[in-house]
């Protein structure tokens, strides 16, 4: 994804998108507990979000191993809203979902904010199903 930022946005971009990332995948959650005292978050696992989702972008049929079984990564992208949907619903563990799925949103849409094209390419390549890298 590197390649991908720094052609569009210069030499720092990738940095650009990683750490715009973090606070962007942040906010909601700090904003809904911001009276909470004892909420704590921390980590940068929302922009890893927006990385894997800017990248399933464009290629929705790469493979992508999960726990070593292979599978298209659009399909895994399903997967893992609904799983971070209902996981965010439960509350029954200390992961901050809401910031994995605020992550995911935000690197589809500064993706496509950089490089409008690639809606049409990725609805183009999701017509025309090929598996692997």
């Amino acid at each position: 994804m590197e390649p991908l930022y720094a052609a569009l946005l210069g030499p720092a971009g990738f940095a650009l998108f990683y750490v715009s990332a973090i606070v962007v995948a942040i906010l909601p959650s700090y904003f809904a507990n911001k009276d909470n005292s004892s909420y704590r978050s921390l980590g940068a696992s929302g922009a890893i979000s927006a990385i894997l989702f800017a990248f399933i972008l464009i290629n929705p049929w790469a493979t992508i191993l999960v726990f070593f079984i292979p599978m298209p990564a659009i399909v895994y992208a399903v997967a893992y809203v609904a799983y971070s949907i209902y996981q965010d619903r439960q509350q029954a563990d200390r992961i901050n979902h809401s910031a994995h799925l605020w992550g995911a949103a935000y690197g589809i849409a500064f993706t496509v904010v950089a490089q409008p094209s690639l809606i049409s390419h990725f609805l183009d390549q999701l017509a025309h199903p090929h598996f692997g890298f």
